[in-house]
């Protein structure tokens, strides 16, 4: 995991959680640029993942390796499944929907940190 990453998924959390109030405020449904911003935080996620698993593989070991991974493979999901339930969604709550899986993203992505780095990985 590192640090500068973490920082980066949180800003692009926090940016596209504003969006998703911003559409529900304004009463409209999500559109393309709360879609890009999702497949952008999910990129960003990807990237992480992909560093931690790399660092696990070449023998990184945490002190709670099985949360750590539920909370990885968790993350990932969140974006994915925000955005699907908020392009489905018909009324104008599609944009909480994802505001609330971009929070859930926020909020997780610092206890992985948390997890990263109770070993000192």
């Amino acid at each position: 995991m590192t640090l500068p990453l973490v920082v980066v998924v949180t800003v692009a959390a926090g940016l596209l959680a504003l969006a998703g109030i911003a559409s529900t405020l304004a009463r409209r449904r999500i559109g393309l640029l709360h879609l890009w911003g999702a497949a952008l935080l999910e990129v960003l996620l990807l990237v992480q993942a992909a560093l931690a698993v790399v660092a696990l593989l070449r023998g990184e070991r945490l002190a709670d390796t099985p949360t750590f991974l539920s909370y990885l493979v968790g993350i990932v999901l969140l974006p994915v499944a925000g955005a699907l339930w908020a392009r489905t969604e018909p009324s104008r709550w599609a944009g909480t929907v994802l505001a609330v899986a971009a929070a859930a993203v926020g909020v997780m992505i610092w206890r992985l940190q948390e997890l990263w780095e109770a070993t000192g990985g």
